[in-house]
């Protein structure tokens, strides 16, 4: 992580990229699911579109590599070299207007925010955002994108997140947004070298029909991790375990319900997810047998179920399902193990006291294989209204470079920190360290930034060598059992319009049987077919149906 993330955990709640409690699967994704003018040509030309070549930013080399299906690179000291990857200010004079969106305190207005008056002076064009803060409601962002539409007053850049509902979108990109793929495809992104440097799976976010509708956000591709406190774990052998009832025997051991000492936080589901990969569980959508099922059908997110169960009959949750000191617990000592977002976890690994350590799923029993899940690689993609004349496509592209610009560039360290002695100061080590007007201005405005425009994910944890180099490999490990959602570069109208509020439902009935108020068996006789009825059934045919005409993709 460099110092440039966002509150990720803020992000999750919006995007829902591999978040906690997942919560389906498709979203704003590649293919239509059919043809006509809304598609496009559907599937079918997707599978014949070029994606952008993806050309490596010339930066200075890594400690530690990463590579292009989502490893992230990483860097103990911020590197000294820096390169300028954009020769001139990229804007035409005239603002670029924005619609966007935030988890954090809302930045300071730009006449009073140094940091966003020198962007602006960066840039060539003053760069007006229209910020939506997310915090507190699920659909804020949705209502103001779609009364935006429904206003006809369109900003000139409109970020389109990956998984908030929004419905009927490749009809509303044919109709309200330019089609880039004349820019974008093959080679021609290489006019844009920090376009070009994002990986072809942030790319497929923003493919509908066979044409590529906007820039791609690229985010981390790691999912959901499994953290826990390496001292807690201590007096069983450490974090190690050779089965999932190992695990559940040295949970019984060390559990201490008169110290208030428990094992798990109360999140059922986030911890049946990781229990189900530990049986080899599926990422959500799969083919199997020349049809689609998806992780809730699967044997191995029912045995993750079997074993919550276990885990509650045992004791070792939380006993308050309400619990919201999860941190602050596991660092005192009182719970072994959470859930976290990998981003979340980068996030705090900057502030852990306490020593923090991936559980890198093993084999539930001996002879299986476990899997991990990555997430979406992408905060989905950021469009044009086509109001904009065509002859000033250009210039935004080259705004939106400048905004991607990489890890290891003059820009990004400026995007990142703001100016030195204003904002930020350099450490004995070379550290970049925000000073207190570096986190009023620049962490507030760059979050809103970062939601519609930005560099692929680098590893930097500031003063915190060791710790980067423990990210990185754990990155290593859970990328050698891996598995991507097969749905991921398909659109499905079900799924943004009931994939969110069904997979709810049937979590909360989950929760209701870990709890005890609902018997084991009601999953497969109500909880499952419920599902199907509401949403499963539907995306599966749409999907299949969208695959079929895109094979080959």
């Amino acid at each position: 992580m460099s110092s440039r993330n966002l509150n990720r955990r803020g992000f999750l709640g919006a995007a829902g990229a591999a978040g906690l409690t997942v919560a389906g699967a498709g979203a704003l994704t590649a293919c239509s699911t059919g043809g006509g003018a809304a598609g496009g040509g559907g599937a079918e030309a997707s599978a014949k579109l070029k994606l952008p070549t993806y050309v490596a930013a010339g930066v200075p080399a890594p400690d530690l590599p990463g590579n292009a299906d989502g490893l992230d690179p990483a860097y103990v000291r911020y590197p000294k070299d820096l390169v300028r990857s954009v020769a001139a200010a990229p804007g035409d004079g005239k603002p670029v207007t924005v619609l966007t969106e935030t988890f954090t305190t809302a930045a300071p207005a730009m006449n009073r925010n140094a940091y966003w008056q020198e962007l602006n002076k960066r840039l060539g064009s003053e760069l007006r955002m229209t910020i939506v803060n997310g915090l507190g409601a699920d659909d804020v962002y949705r209502a103001k994108f779609n009364a935006t539409i429904a206003g006809g007053d369109m900003h000139d850049l409109m970020w389109f997140p990956p998984n908030q509902g929004l419905k009927n979108v490749p009809a509303l990109l044919q109709a309200k947004f330019h089609d880039l793929t004349p820019y974008l495809s093959g080679d021609a992104v290489k006019k844009y070298p920090n376009l070009a440097n994002i990986p072809d799976f942030a790319w497929r976010t923003a493919v509908l029909g066979g044409k590529i509708w906007g820039v791609a956000v690229p985010y981390g591709r790691m999912g959901q991790v499994y953290v826990a406190n390496e001292d807690f774990w201590k007096p069983v052998g450490g974090v190690r375990f050779d089965s999932a009832q190992d695990f559940l025997d040295k949970g019984k051991e060390l559990l201490d319900t008169k110290r208030k000492k428990y094992v798990l936080e109360p999140a059922y589901t986030n911890h049946l997810l990781q229990f189900a990969m530990w049986h080899g569980l599926q990422n959500k959508w799969a083919m199997n047998g020349g049809k689609l099922t998806y992780m809730f059908e699967t044997d191995e997110y029912f045995a993750g179920l079997e074993f919550a169960l276990k885990c509650q009959e045992a004791r070792l949750f939380w006993p308050d399902p309400n619990l919201p000191t999860t941190l602050e617990k596991i660092e005192g000592g009182f719970l072994g193990v959470h859930v976290q977002s990998f981003p979340g976890f980068l996030d705090d690994s900057n502030m852990y006291d306490w020593p923090a350590k991936v559980i890198v799923p093993f084999a539930a029993e001996p002879g299986m294989t476990p899997s991990w899940h990555f997430g979406y690689g992408s905060v989905g993609f950021t469009a044009i209204n086509n109001t904009v004349p065509k002859d000033r496509i250009e210039t935004l592209l080259q705004v939106m470079n400048y905004l991607c610009a990489p890890f290891g560039s003059e820009e990004r360290l400026f995007l990142d920190n703001g100016l030195p002695g204003t904002h930020h100061s350099r450490s004995k080590d070379g550290d970049v360290v925000l000073n207190t007007k570096g986190n009023a201005e620049v962490l507030t405005t760059r979050q809103a930034i970062t939601f519609f425009g930005n560099s692929p994910q680098t590893l930097y944890l500031p003063g915190k060598p060791d710790v980067t180099r423990g990210v990185h490999a754990t990155e290593v490990e859970l990328m050698k059992i891996a598995k991507a959602d097969a749905s991921a570069g398909y659109f499905s109208d079900t799924y943004a319009d009931k994939g969110p509020s069904s997979s709810d439902e049937l979590y909360q009935s989950v929760k209701d049987i870990i709890a005890g108020r609902k018997p084991l068996s009601s999953y497969k006789k109500e909880i499952l077919p419920k599902w199907r009825r509401a949403a499963g059934d539907a995306m599966r045919r749409e999907y299949e149906k969208a695959m079929e005409k895109g094979a080959g993709k």
